[in-house]
């Protein structure tokens, strides 16, 4: 009996291999961390797909009740309709072989064959992350009044085309291009100018061109407040969003090694330290400490980090996320004076904070200060702007004019949910302001007579 199980152990040794159950090759180091690299990166980008919730959750709450559906649609839009414009268009803007100003290849992601092709999917799903978060900076400055069809136009567009011909200037060497940003020697690791400035300054474009909502000045020109109606859902997208920042920053390497640990340090430090600046600044001029305003002085932090993340020390980013909670609170009010309306403060927490950081990577480069480092990343910044809202207003300009960027001044009243999507948020409630129940052809009685 043994003999013939000694046979038969022997005949099975010998039929693994033509059932394709012999041992795999032991795996090289140089796989294991080719392995890690695509695990590493991917989680990183379904992170950064994540802030959009918080994006959401953030405009939401700093909004009022009439307005949610369309803003959680609008977020929806964002990542969608972008992420097929980026794939057809914006990468091989972004990232296909340069004339110098763009790229002109791997247009629908044609470059994506050959013995790399995992590693440009992996590529690809990160940059399109990066793409929708620049794309939805725009929409809590815009909220409460802009039509959803223009809305939907413009972020299309941004996907596409707006954001890919920046990003290819400072990012384009990252895949086939090569961009006179980048050649300059320009710092921005993870975005400060090129995903959240980029942002900003649209949103700047598209706020002045669709104007200020029904009752946020008097006639006078004095700042009335329009309270948000859910901080506490506000509170919970600036968490969401401080996670997926660790995405953001930290995946930016898009190598699994021991880089990640100092981004991460740097990151939650230039948070902290902005939401601790932005609160005590309010409390010194104001009397009282400011929720809004310290979540805002916190993803100021964030966004004011983002460029320096890798090339800062622990102490400088303390530094660079406490100046830029102070700055987010005197940026807020810059531009309530100069009566441009952005409900949750994009401009100032992206256009505004992005340059900073953008700037304070050069300052603060760990490498030492070099006037030419600042003298590259203030060029940076500036062609940032001038690209950006410049591109933007007249974007936004032919939108306003073809189709019309914002609603009725009824359909305002009445709320944007009711009006462009047939919908409530909070069916069993009554959505009001300040005491006052909204209907269809009302008048705002805060508004203009």
């Amino acid at each position: 009996m043994k003999k013939w199980a000694s046979i038969l152990g022997a005949g099975l040794l010998l039929a693994l291999p033509a059932l394709g159950w012999a041992e795999d090759a032991p795996l090289t180091a140089d796989a294991v961390q080719n392995n890690l690299n695509f695990v590493w990166t991917l989680i990183a980008a379904f992170m950064v797909f994540i802030m959009q919730a918080g994006f959401a959750m953030v405009e939401v709450g700093f909004t009022r009740a009439k307005n949610a559906c369309n803003i959680l649609m609008k977020n929806m839009m964002d990542f969608s309709a972008g992420a097929i414009g980026f794939w057809a268009v914006g990468f091989g803007l972004m990232f296909g072989t340069t004339n110098g100003f763009f790229g002109t290849t791997d247009f629908f992601f044609s470059g994506a064959t050959g013995d790399a092709e995992a590693w440009n999917y992996a590529f690809w799903m990160f940059q399109t992350v990066f793409a929708a978060t620049a794309a939805t900076i725009i929409s809590g400055a815009v909220a409460e009044r802009t039509k959803f069809s223009a809305y939907l136009v413009y972020s299309v567009l941004v996907s596409a085309f707006v954001y890919p011909i920046f990003g290819s200037w400072a990012w384009g060497s990252l895949y086939n291009g090569s961009g006179w940003l980048e050649g300059l020697g320009f710092i921005d690791f993870a975005g400060s100018t090129v995903v959240h400035s980029m942002g900003g300054w649209l949103a700047l474009a598209g706020a002045i061109v669709v104007g200020p909502r029904i009752g946020k000045f008097d006639k006078a020109g004095n700042v009335k407040p329009i309270p948000g109606h859910n901080i506490p859902l506000a509170a919970l997208g600036v968490f969401i969003l401080w996670f997926g920042w660790y995405g953001f920053n930290p995946g930016s390497t898009t190598v699994g090694d021991t880089s990640i640990a100092l981004i991460a340090v740097t990151t939650t430090l230039a948070a902290a330290a902005g939401a601790i600046t932005a609160m005590l600044a309010t409390w010194l001029k104001y009397g009282k400490s400011d929720i809004g305003m310290t979540l805002n002085g916190a993803l100021a932090g964030l966004v004011g980090i983002t460029a320096g993340c890798a090339n800062v020390s622990p102490l400088s980013a303390v530094i660079i996320g406490g100046i830029a909670g102070v700055l987010v609170l005197f940026s807020v009010l810059f531009f309530d004076k100069i009566k441009v309306d952005d409900p949750v403060g994009a401009v100032s927490v992206h256009g505004v904070c992005g340059a900073w950081g953008t700037l304070a990577a050069g300052l603060f480069d760990s490498a030492g200060f070099s006037l030419k480092t600042v003298g590259v990343q203030l060029t940076g910044i500036g062609a940032c702007f001038v690209f950006a809202f410049g591109v933007g207003l007249i974007m936004f300009k032919l939108i306003d004019v073809v189709i019309g960027m914002r609603v009725s001044k009824e359909e305002e009243m009445a709320g944007l949910d009711y009006t462009e999507h047939g919908a409530s948020a909070y069916p069993d409630f009554q959505t009001v302001r300040l005491g006052t129940v909204f209907a269809p052809g009302q008048e705002n009685v805060n508004g203009p007579k």
